[in-house]
């Protein structure tokens, strides 16, 4: 097999409940621990490894994690696929020092990095089921510049369902065309 089935095959087995819960929030969610925890019995399986990097630079003079998710294929390490995404720091969230503050933006960057490569839905996520009481929409505005676009791209290509990307998201008329081309 070659790095795209062994991919192939890991994105169809894989399985990865949301079994933390944030008792605030009322809502469950899975850690990047508990992504890496259920992808270990595919690794040998399919003889591949999974690297998580992160590092940290400054955005419109914010702090800002990327974490990039590399699936390593062991039979040749030279073939490898990557995914990316990241988070701002919060500054502001209260009762955290800085550590915990740039520690949930990398855990943050790399639970999607992870989630991305291997396909892993998050249309039930907290971002998509909360309530909030807000002047503002609850839905964020998707744009081509943003990295869930390629997400978003990819999961309608692959037969994903375009009224769960609606749903999540606040979506221009043109780019609302733009991707039902792709379904």
């Amino acid at each position: 097999m070659n790095i795209a089935e062994k991919l192939l095959a890991i994105q169809t087995e894989l399985k990865a409940p949301k079994n933390q819960v944030n008792k605030f929030g009322n809502y469950k969610y899975r850690s990047a621990e508990d992504i890496l925890e259920a992808l270990k019995p595919y690794l040998a399986k399919n003889k591949v490894s999974v690297k998580v990097n992160c590092s940290t630079k400054e955005v419109c003079g914010m702090a800002y994690v990327e974490a990039k998710a590399t699936l390593i294929d062991a039979e040749d390490p030279n073939c490898i696929i990557e995914s990316e995404d990241g988070a701002f720091v919060e500054l502001n969230a209260k009762g955290m020092q800085m550590p915990q503050k740039s520690g949930a933006a990398s855990s943050y960057a790399k639970k999607y990095a992870l989630g991305n490569l291997f396909l892993l839905d998050d249309t039930k996520d907290s971002d998509a089921t909360n309530e909030y009481k807000s002047s503002y929409s609850s839905k964020p505005k998707l744009s081509k510049s943003d990295a869930a676009f390629e997400r978003v791209s990819s999961y309608i290509s692959s037969g994903g369902d375009i009224n769960e990307v609606f749903k999540k998201y606040s979506v221009s008329s043109t780019l609302k065309k733009e991707l039902e081309n792709l379904v």
